[in-house]
């Protein structure tokens, strides 16, 4: 991949794009492109179409997606699943089609069975059964996948496909129906502590800039208080789904972003499988950090750098998911590549994120 080639970025505002935007441009890649979904609708097929026509793009960064956390993910199942796969055909064909040099795919690790083997290693898709609460989604991410692997076999396309563990950092989603883990419950330990420290300028200017189910900093102090609590959040406690016990993987966005940069420098198709082999599958590389920590402790971990006070409640009514996903990163770590930056220093940079933005 040379300085000068026109790379488009498909999701250039979401948590992974930007952080592979700014990776790029301080690497001295300046021919980049992309689109907002007002611009360009990536579920239509024919306004996909005329923009690979029009752009010719030499190399594709696809991080484009309907994503969401344990709650999202079950509730919206249709739409994850229809959303990412029209985005992933519409695309990869359009990258075949228009001569695409590289594509780079972003997946999930919840591609991996709910009782495999842990650390979950490439061989392990399509082993068993998946997690139900998010098994749309996984299903999408899967066919994504496949496609790029089916292409490259049938076309002699150069599309590889990275799966990165759970991310947080800059840009990430804060809306506490649909975020992931990690900053929901910054979000909600941080309006916590607001709440116990009687600190209202504070949780007005938060939901001015992300209300809640239509709350704002013009609701009165009873109807803030009463949507808060909805969501578990109180001066004295702040509620978390399920028992505390799952184990997750957390990587900083931007070591994610150095890593997809590095393999699409480092890493073609053809790298990742035994010329020999019959079959060829599992051409997929995981990014992660190889180390997990559980649910509980990370909201310990959040509610001593947030300042909280306040205890946390458990609620086992909900659903823990898969109680453990750690990825085998031994792949990534062979090629060179180690993620920088600790889960503490991590959650230190994002709630000062999170507090300047």
């Amino acid at each position: 991949m040379k300085k000068d080639n026109k790379i488009y970025i498909a999701g250039h505002r979401g948590l992974v794009g930007s952080a592979i935007v700014e990776n790029l441009k301080a690497k001295g890649y300046s021919n980049l492109v992309y689109r907002t979904h007002s611009e360009l609708d990536l579920t239509n097929q024919e306004d996909v179409k005329k923009f690979f026509q029009i752009e010719k793009p030499e190399c594709v960064i696809l991080a484009a997606a309907k994503v969401g956390g344990i709650v999202a993910n079950n509730k919206y199942r249709a739409d994850f699943i229809y959303e990412n796969i029209m985005i992933q055909n519409n695309v990869i064909h359009q990258s075949y089609l228009q001569g695409v040099k590289k594509l780079l795919f972003l997946g999930s690790t919840c591609i991996y069975p709910k009782n495999t083997d842990q650390p979950m290693v490439e061989e392990s898709l399509l082993t068993s059964e998946l997690e139900y609460t998010n098994e749309p989604y996984a299903i999408a991410k899967i066919s994504g996948i496949k496609m790029c692997e089916s292409y490259n076999l049938q076309y002699g396309t150069n599309f590889v496909s990275v799966m990165p563990t759970n991310l947080y950092g800059p840009n990430d989603n804060f809306d506490l129906e649909k975020s992931h883990v990690l900053p929901a419950l910054i979000r909600k330990i941080h309006l916590g502590k607001c709440l116990r420290q009687n600190e209202w300028n504070s949780i007005k200017s938060d939901l001015d800039k992300n209300p809640i189910e239509g709350i704002k900093s013009d609701s009165n102090k009873a109807q803030i208080t009463e949507i808060l609590l909805k969501y578990g959040v109180s001066k004295d406690s702040v509620e978390i789904w399920g028992s505390g016990k799952p184990m997750r993987e957390f990587l900083w966005s931007e070591d994610m972003a150095d890593a997809c940069v590095f393999l699409l420098k480092n890493r073609n198709f053809n790298d990742t499988f035994d010329s020999e082999n019959t079959e060829i599958r599992n051409t997929h590389i995981n990014i992660g950090t190889g180390v997990d920590v559980s649910i509980k402790d990370l909201a310990k971990l959040i509610k001593k750098e947030v300042g909280y006070k306040g205890s946390f409640i458990f609620n086992t009514s909900k659903p823990d998911g898969t109680m453990k996903k750690l990825t085998d990163v031994s792949k990534l770590n062979g090629l060179g590549w180690k993620h920088k930056v600790s889960l503490e220093k991590g959650v230190e940079k994002m709630y000062a994120w999170y507090l300047s933005e």
